[in-house]
């Protein structure tokens, strides 16, 4: 009952139709038709660094799960010799 009302009240929290029209409207203001590609471009290349790093974290923690793994087997293994 607490998750569903929390969704409910997230929900009722985010912009609807014409609040984003508004946001919209602001934005050009603001920034003006030149400048947007420009804003758009550096978000689009901030995104794509976070997700680039994301995927290299993402690499190196499987690649040391993988190392330790191998290591246990390693010394399973000369568990068995003995």
């Amino acid at each position: 009952m607490i998750v569903s009302q929390n969704l409910l009240a997230i929900f009722l929290a985010m912009p609807g139709g014409m609040e984003w029209i508004m946001i919209l409207l602001a934005v050009v203001l603001l920034f003006g038709g030149k400048k947007i590609p420009e804003l758009m471009k550096g978000i689009g290349k901030g995104v794509r660094d976070f997700t680039d790093a994301k995927n290299d974290v993402k690499k190196e923690l499987e690649a040391g799960m993988m190392e330790k793994e191998k290591e246990q087997e390693i010394s399973r293994l000369k568990q068995q010799l003995q």
